[in-house]
């Protein structure tokens, strides 16, 4: 489902998602424990397809 979003809309929310991955994989790195590792990697699943929806997105808007 398309969000309609503009190109520089889609652009500022992708730079945000992969912000946001790179955050949360830095995290996951720092924890330990079986639960703050799992939130951590659903949290990261979560953002990732997001991210590729948006990017998909991104490609049918700019015409690729």
């Amino acid at each position: 489902m398309p969000s309609n979003l503009s190109l520089s809309e889609l652009d500022d929310r992708i730079a945000i998602l992969r912000g946001n991955i790179r955050q949360l994989v830095e995290q996951a790195a720092a924890v330990s424990g079986g639960q703050n590792e799992e939130r951590i990697a659903d949290r990261i699943a979560q953002q990732t397809a997001e991210l590729d929806r948006l990017v998909a997105e991104r490609e049918a808007l700019s015409g690729k």
